[in-house]
């Protein structure tokens, strides 16, 4: 399926730097985040995988679908003997239509901690 008028995604730059905090550890550090914006639901930020600090991530055999990005892979956290079970999730081969989202990827709000600012 594409997004349409009944089903609208956009993704934009977010204007901020995003940092993302769990357990007292800095897992992403970027100026680069996308936001993706699907239909009603609330906005999704995306993080390069360059800006992630991908040791603390182990993957999930957790996958699911969207019939309009495609089929999503999942990451959960794991550090100091805690873990946030599929945390994370990332479109490694997204629909062209949100194709600006391959190498990303996207946290769960409720199992991390955004840290936004404008300044370095």
């Amino acid at each position: 399926m594409q997004p349409d008028t009944n089903h609208p995604i956009r993704i934009v730059p977010h204007p901020a730097r995003i940092r993302v905090l769990w357990k007292g550890h800095i897992i992403a550090d970027t100026t680069d985040a996308l936001m993706l914006y699907e239909a009603s639901y609330s906005g999704v930020r995306y993080v390069p995988r360059s800006d992630v600090d991908m040791t603390l991530l182990t993957k999930s055999s957790l996958k699911t679908h969207c019939p309009y990005k495609g089929d999503a892979s999942y990451f959960s956290l794991l550090s100091d003997g805690a873990t946030a079970e599929n945390a994370i999730w990332s479109y490694e081969t997204p629909f062209p239509a949100v194709s600006n989202i391959a190498r990303y990827l996207a946290f769960d709000p409720e199992k991390v901690e955004f840290v936004e600012n404008n300044g370095p």
